[in-house]
């Protein structure tokens, strides 16, 4: 080490120095780095000891390497020093430059406190300049960039102990001491931004692993899944089309990958299921829905909608979960027909018949007594239009709602036929059916009741409504009649049951009455059905009895 007093500084000094500091900052690692500042305050500016002291998270500093003394380094290496006490050592003794020096006249306060310190035996100095046992030299690490202590981020305190030759640094050993730790605190911040980055390698690759793996169990997922699935864009033109499917989707409705890239559901829904699409919410949305297949034919499915989200676009992709329902929906459907239809001839029974009935019908009578109890209400005129609807008043908007259809009416009563249509109620009574019950067993009774429920059906129209009322009644429901194609009606439909029927292996012959009731608004279903039964009655007793059945 040089003295203040030599006029020059060695050259093999400098370059031993340099080396020292290339070696630091070609660490591989900073547990590397750290040996190697410590090394090269032994070697390269000669003391007998060095200690990295290097701050922790905390605040505390723990002793990160050590130099010259494998005893002192195997006793004091990881052992840890509060903030506090290396604040108190920093602030106090003399100041040379960015050093802190304590001489063994201070130090002594120094000895219970709790940083990690090791003591050098030797003899007491004899000179001015020599270098006491008990004298402590601290080197710290500021922050790269800054230099001057009070202005960086302390990183990190080199310890040193005892210059080989035994005197105090001069100016050059201060210098180099002090520049030696500035290029120390850049090479452990090089270090440690290293293993930073290092370590954000690490953790950049096992989630691009991670990620990678999910990507792959999302693509099994999706590619195997057993009911269909899709992907679809989300805002922009493009809104809605689907952009991949899998398999399972694909098998549902019959159309290649590739084909199903150019729909979007909208494009694949049925015309009558349009409005359950667009009613379905994006977040969470479920619907239950036709679909096309490839052969025109569509499939009942259920949709549930999912968003996937990108954290700086937001919403970008729709994931739509397709499941095949067509079994439930036919169980469904067929749970309905049997509530609603006769189990013997399928025929819609007595309940489906009133409801189909009462559809058509509206109690206008009831609504334009509102209307007047409303005028008087509201001190207003209420104003009537030619189907007996009330408007022009407050409160006439809310009675209109019950009223939006084309009110059912009647044909004239009188001899004379006006030409009016309306909605025929043929009431029909088999006659003769119950000797045929008696005689051949209910087996070729109800034989009779399936074949006369055919032949009715085949004879009306379509949309016209065949019914079992119970029993050996039946009704028909024709809308659009007049009284003429009415009773014309009646007379095909008795031919056409008076034939032979084949029950049992024999044949037998029933007859039939008809009765024909008209419906118009302002009459419930019991009262039209009432109305054609009790016609029935009255064409049955005025027709001999030998002309009413045939058997």
């Amino acid at each position: 080490m040089e003295t203040e007093s030599e006029p020059y500084v060695r050259l093999a000094t400098l370059r031993q120095l340099h080396q020292v500091m290339a070696d630091m900052n070609t660490a591989r690692s900073l547990a590397d780095t750290l040996q190697t500042v410590a090394d090269g305050v032994v070697t390269g500016l000669g003391y007998e000891l060095a200690c990295v002291n290097l701050v922790r998270p905390d605040g505390d500093l723990v002793v990160a390497a050590f130099a010259g003394n494998p005893a002192a380094e195997a006793l004091i290496t990881g052992r840890v020093g509060s903030r506090d006490s290396w604040e108190r050592r920093l602030n106090m003794g003399e100041h040379w430059g960015d050093l802190v020096f304590i001489p063994h006249t201070e130090g002594w306060i120094l000895d219970d406190d709790d940083v990690p310190q090791w003591y050098t035996d030797g003899p007491a100095p004899r000179f001015e300049d020599e270098w006491h046992p008990s004298d402590r030299l601290f080197a710290p690490m500021y922050t790269p960039g800054v230099q001057g202590g009070a202005c960086g981020e302390l990183i990190g305190v080199l310890s040193v102990d005892r210059p080989r030759n035994g005197r105090l640094p001069g100016a050059w050993g201060r210098e180099a001491l002090q520049m030696y730790a500035f290029q120390a605190a850049i090479a452990i911040s090089n270090a440690r931004l290293r293993a930073n980055m290092q370590r954000a390698l690490v953790r950049l690759e096992r989630d691009q692993q991670a990620l990678r793996a999910s990507e792959e169990s999302f693509r099994q997922a999706f590619e195997y899944a057993p009911s269909g699935m899709a992907i679809a864009e989300m805002g922009g033109d493009q809104h809605g089309r689907i952009l991949r499917t899998n398999d399972a989707l694909c098998r549902l409705l019959g159309r290649p990958a590739s084909a199903m890239r150019r729909y979007s559901f909208s494009d694949l829904v049925h015309p009558e299921d349009i409005g359950t699409l667009l009613r379905t919410s994006a977040e969470g949305g479920r619907a239950e829905l036709r679909l096309g297949r490839r052969d025109g034919t569509y499939v009942w499915v259920s949709l549930r909608n999912s968003v996937v989200a990108d954290a700086a676009d937001g919403p970008r992709f729709l994931l739509t979960h397709v499941e095949d329902i067509e079994e439930r929906k036919r169980r469904e459907l067929q749970l309905a027909h049997r509530a609603s239809h006769d189990s013997l001839t399928g025929l819609p029974n007595s309940a489906e018949l009133r409801a189909r009935l009462s559809a058509r019908l509206c109690r206008r009578a009831a609504h334009a007594g509102a209307l007047e109890s409303m005028d008087a209400a509201y001190g207003h005129p209420a104003v009537f239009d030619a189907n007996g609807h009330g408007f022009d008043f407050p409160g006439a908007a809310a009675l209109e709602a019950f009223d939006h259809h084309v009110h059912t009416v009647s044909p004239d009563e009188g001899e004379r036929d006006d030409g009016t249509k309306g909605l025929a109620v043929l009431f029909c009574d088999l006659d003769g059916f119950k000797s045929i019950n008696d005689r051949f067993g209910h087996n070729a009774g109800d034989a009779v009741l399936i074949e006369v429920a055919r032949r009715l059906t085949r004879q009306v129209r379509d949309g016209d409504t065949v019914a079992r009322l119970g029993g050996d009644e039946f009704v028909i429901l024709a809308d659009g009649l007049g009284r003429a194609d009415a009773a014309d009606l009646a007379v095909r439909l008795r031919n056409e049951i008076i034939q032979p029927i084949r029950a049992e292996g024999r044949a037998v012959r029933v007859g039939a009455s008809f009765g024909i009731g008209w419906a118009h608004c302002g009459m419930t279903a019991d009262e039209v059905l009432k109305s054609a039964d009790e016609r029935m009655y009255v064409e049955k007793r005025s027709r001999p009895k030998q002309h009413r059945r045939a058997g």
